[in-house]
């Protein structure tokens, strides 16, 4: 079973409205309320590709009890801590004209030092049952950047996979707990790094660098693929860098998401015992196909197996 972890809980508007400009009045041409953040959009992608999940995190207020109920009605079995102070709503306006989206999203909750306890007891006792962990996205306020490096040696054992997916500070700080996979997109690793990355080789060098800071593996993705630093096959201390890309996608929607189906094809294929080149067309493919769906984490498994095939994976040089 994989288990994902969300602290910032939100329920997701997404609206489709063609020619957007800003100061003017519009009609949506569509609209989807789905439960989200970062954990929750990984848990949805993972159950539509057919893998055992339960969500957890924390949801307060009336929004929180939306957030449960659809992540109920939609099947997907999870337990949340319940919390005081309300979850955030996030707003996303998809233009299908220009192919430009706008996102706005709420701080979140503030969360009191005791709730926080009892999401730590409550992930201990999950984590009993798990194959992999995924703490991911960002920290609600009053919450210290280092509180995945916190929770990961809470619940960590010596085989249990922890994986950390997650903005820039909430990133830096689980990197001293040596995550086994830590899977930022370009924007948020040049964040962590400190400098932006120009082509793939920066990217490549990028993953190398997260590494060295204290993460096992590291993805880094973007739009057309990825940059992934993995452990040799030999299971040793040494790691290759591979990269894998698909060719420029005509049918997109939105890409509201599309990092947190990305991982979700990789952690599948990874939970299935594909080899990693395997998991890394699983999970490129599954962030593409996710571009062509309205809805964070929405993914068709048929889009997915098509669209694996169009993904080439080949070992870069690191800092060539």
């Amino acid at each position: 079973m994989i288990l994902t972890v969300t602290l910032n809980a939100a329920l997701d508007r997404t609206l489709s409205v063609p020619n957007f400009q800003a100061g003017r009045n519009h009609r949506a041409s569509e609209a989807m309320t789905l439960s989200g953040g970062k954990g929750v959009n990984i848990a949805r992608a993972l159950r539509n590709l057919g893998q055992p999940v339960i969500a957890t995190g924390l949801a307060g207020g009336r929004t929180g009890t939306a957030i449960i109920e659809q992540l109920t009605a939609e099947g997907i079995l999870n337990d949340f801590v319940r919390i005081a102070d309300e979850s955030r709503t996030s707003t996303a306006v998809v233009d299908p004209t220009s192919m430009q989206q706008t996102e706005i999203n709420e701080y979140g909750p503030s969360v009191a030092d005791a709730e926080l306890v009892l999401l730590m007891e409550k992930l201990a006792y999950l984590a009993k049952g798990a194959d992999i962990v995924v703490l991911a996205g960002s920290l609600p306020r009053d919450v210290p950047t280092d509180f995945y490096a916190v929770l990961a040696a809470e619940i960590g054992r010596d085989d249990l996979p922890i994986v950390v997916d997650a903005p820039g500070p909430a990133l830096r700080g689980a990197l001293p707990a040596e995550p086994w996979l830590v899977s930022p997109n370009v924007r948020e690793a040049e964040e962590v790094v400190g400098n932006e990355f120009a082509d793939d080789e920066d990217a490549a060098v990028g993953a190398e660098a997260l590494c060295s800071l204290g993460a096992r593996s590291a993805l880094v993705h973007d739009e057309r693929g990825c940059v992934a630093r993995l452990p040799a096959a030999d299971g040793g201390t040494e790691r290759i860098t591979l990269q894998a890309r698909i060719g420029v996608r005509t049918d997109v929607v939105s890409t509201v998401g599309s990092g947190d189906a990305f991982l979700a094809g990789y952690l599948a294929s990874t939970y299935e015992g594909d080899d990693r080149e395997a998991a890394l067309q699983r999970a490129v493919a599954s962030g593409a196909a996710s571009t062509a769906l309205l809805g964070a984490g929405v993914v068709d498994p048929a889009d997915v197996s098509a669209l694996a095939r169009q993904v080439a994976v080949e070992e870069v040089a690191a800092g060539a």
